[in-house]
C-alpha cells in the first residue's frame, strides 16, 4: 500500500509539473496578453442608409424633402486603396488604437463613407420656396421628381465620421483547436463609438452656386461586432459589421452661410481591414 501511495504521489507531482510548464508556455506566448500593445489598420467598406427627411433653409425658402433615398458610391477592388495620392477617393476606414488591458482597447479613427441622394427619385416636398425661380410655390407633401435642376445632394468626399471607440477582444482560438496562437489567432471583438461628422457636402440646390468645403455638421453614435484573424503575432485581417445613427443639423449647401440643411438617419457598414499590432 505504501508503494502504491508513493507511486500515486510521484505521478501527481509529475502531471502537476507538466501542467505548470504548459501554463508557463502559454503565458510566454506573445498573443497571450494584449495590454500595452498598439495597433493600426486600413480598410474599405460598403454602406446602406435608411430614408431620411432633409430640411433645406435659407433666404426665401424653407422646405423638406421627405423620405429621401440615398446610397453609397463603391469603388470596388481598386489600386486606389493603397495608392498614397488617391487613398481618400474610395470608401475607407482608418484606426489607431491601444490596449489598456488584455481585453479592452481604445481607438481613434475615421470612417470615410459616401452618401449620394438617388437622383430623379419621386419624393414628397413640404414647405415654401420664394426666390424668384421656376420652383417657387407652396408645397403640401406634394410628390416631386428630384431632378438635377431642383436638387443634387451628396456627401461624397465624404460622409466623414471622426470618432473614438472602446472595444472588447476575446481569444476564441480554442474553439477552432488552434495549437499555437502566435502563428494564427482568432478573436471576437465588439465595440461602441461616438464622434463628429465632418463631411464635404456637394450640393446643387435650386440653381444656386454649390458649397464644397469640409464642415463640422453634427454627431454620430455607433456599435460594431467582428472577427479578427491575427497571423504571426503582428499582422491581422478584420471583418466587421457596424451600425449607427447620424444627426447633422448644420450642413452647408451653398456659398451663402444662411443656407443650411439638416437630416438624421441610420447607417450600416460592412468593413474589411488589414492591420498590424505591436509594442513600442
Amino acid at each position: 500500500m505504501k508503494k502504491l501511495i508513493t507511486a500515486a504521489f510521484v505521478a501527481f507531482l509529475f502531471v502537476n509539473n507538466l501542467s505548470a510548464q504548459e501554463e508557463i508556455k502559454v503565458q510566454d506566448k506573445y498573443t497571450a496578453h494584449n495590454k500595452g500593445k498598439f495597433f493600426i489598420s486600413w480598410g474599405g467598406n460598403r454602406e446602406s442608409y435608411t430614408k431620411s427627411d432633409v430640411t433645406f433653409k435659407g433666404d426665401g425658402y424653407n422646405f423638406t424633402v421627405e423620405n429621401m433615398k440615398a446610397h453609397d458610391k463603391p469603388k470596388g477592388w481598386h489600386i486606389d486603396y493603397i495608392n498614397p495620392s488617391r487613398m481618400t477617393i474610395p470608401q475607407t476606414n482608418f484606426r489607431l488604437g491601444y490596449f489598456f488591458s488584455d481585453h479592452y482597447s481604445v481607438t481613434v479613427g475615421v470612417d470615410h463613407m459616401k452618401y449620394v441622394m438617388t437622383q430623379n427619385q419621386m419624393a414628397k416636398v413640404n414647405g415654401n420656396i420664394n426666390i424668384g425661380s421656376e420652383f417657387d410655390g407652396t408645397y403640401n407633401h406634394e410628390l416631386k421628381e428630384m431632378t438635377p435642376e431642383f436638387l443634387m445632394y451628396e456627401h461624397t468626399d465624404g460622409l466623414n465620421y471622426v470618432h473614438t471607440e472602446v472595444s472588447r477582444f476575446d481569444d476564441i482560438s480554442s474553439l477552432f483547436k488552434l495549437p499555437n496562437t502566435d502563428k494564427v489567432q482568432i478573436n471576437l471583438t465588439e465595440g461602441l463609438g461616438a464622434g463628429l461628422l465632418y463631411p464635404r457636402t456637394n450640393t446643387t440646390l435650386l440653381g444656386k452656386e454649390r458649397h464644397d468645403d469640409f464642415h463640422v455638421s453634427g454627431y454620430g453614435l455607433s456599435a460594431k461586432a467582428g472577427l479578427n484573424f491575427t497571423f504571426f503575432k503582428h499582422f491581422y485581417l478584420q471583418g466587421e459589421l457596424k451600425g449607427g445613427y447620424i444627426n447633422m443639423q448644420d450642413i452647408r449647401t451653398t456659398q451663402s452661410p444662411t443656407d443650411k440643411a439638416a437630416q438624421d438617419f441610420f447607417f450600416f457598414q460592412r468593413i474589411i481591414a488589414f492591420g498590424g499590432i505591436f509594442k513600442i
